[in-house]
């Protein structure tokens, strides 16, 4: 299952969470209204999913599951007033206001060596603000105190359960399913001290989406192409498989230092190719198409807009 963060785009109003199949979304709260009538004859309020993206990931697993029956309703029994043409919707950041954005750097070799770093040897943890994600379909701000922007293909976990201290080999009980990110850092602000962070959280800068798949449609998450272009020319270009820590491995350092929570975020690393490294660099400038593509999950693409003030 696709799930998606939506609004329309002929009237205002809260994102909802929706389901989407081939060129349609499917609201998940109508259905699951319709489907638990048709189930339990009432629609009383503690039958139905919520209705806000946020609240629904909050919930985790037992929601997706509440929901995948939803859609398995609908596709036998249609619901006018729950299905919409993507193209009246507009797409919004799949997870909004998640608690917790963990990234890991330096997550795979080649990106290591065109870094000029080293091997690390346990998995380089730092830290995102969710004033810093957007959707798939807003515009990557260029802040004005940065010349040097640079993207970053990556696969994002979305964490569906409480986890804490989990082992390697439970992790894929604590995983709602996988979305994309582009990890979108300002080179000259990460450089200049030995934190990280100002080059990675500046307001607007990172885009996640397009949705976020389920585990069921993404069986083998160490086993995908992952790839990036800026203008259609290819940037990046590798697969997971080539992770240095795997999902596994990071979920269980993760949680053996800290508690995750479900809606959680945690951005995998970035593989070699980006603009940085080149020669000479090629930095993001007003007006830059990216896209970001990964295996089974789809593409993503954003627009960079320079902001003046």
């Amino acid at each position: 299952m696709k799930l998606a963060s939506y609004t329309y785009k002929d009237k205002l109003g809260d994102a909802r969470i929706g389901a989407v199949i081939n060129n349609s979304i499917i609201d998940l709260q109508e259905a699951y209204r319709h489907f638990s009538h048709s189930k339990h004859g009432t629609e009383q309020a503690h039958h139905l999913l919520p209705s806000r993206p946020s609240a629904f990931f909050k919930e985790g697993l037992p929601a997706i599951q509440r929901g995948k029956e939803a859609i398995e309703y609908v596709k036998i029994h249609p619901v006018a007033n729950a299905e919409f043409a993507l193209d009246e919707v507009k797409l919004e950041q799949p997870v909004p206001n998640p608690s917790k954005i963990i990234c890991i750097g330096t997550n795979y070799a080649d990106h290591v060596k065109e870094m000029k770093s080293e091997l690390p040897e346990y998995p380089v943890l730092f830290a995102k603000f969710a004033n810093a994600l957007i959707g798939p379909e807003d515009s990557i701000e260029k802040s004005p105190f940065t010349e040097k922007l640079d993207y970053e293909v990556e696969l994002a976990v979305v964490i569906g359960r409480k986890a804490a201290r989990v082992k390697k080999q439970d992790v894929h009980h604590y995983i709602a399913g996988y979305t994309i990110g582009n990890d979108i850092s300002a080179r000259d602000l990460q450089k200049r001290t030995p934190q990280w962070l100002q080059g990675k959280t500046l307001d607007n800068s990172t885009p996640i989406g397009p949705w976020v798949v389920t585990t069921d449609e993404v069986t083998a998450p160490g086993h995908l192409s992952i790839k990036s272009y800026v203008n259609g020319e290819a940037r990046q270009s590798s697969n997971t498989s080539q992770l240095i820590f795997d999902i596994p491995t990071i979920i269980e350092f993760i949680s053996s230092l800290v508690t995750l929570e479900p809606g959680d975020i945690i951005l995998t690393g970035t593989p070699h190719g980006v603009g940085f490294a080149m020669d000479p660099p090629q930095f993001l400038q007003a007006g830059d198409r990216v896209t970001m593509e990964i295996e089974k999950i789809g593409t993503m693409e954003n627009i960079v807009k320079a902001i003046t003030e």
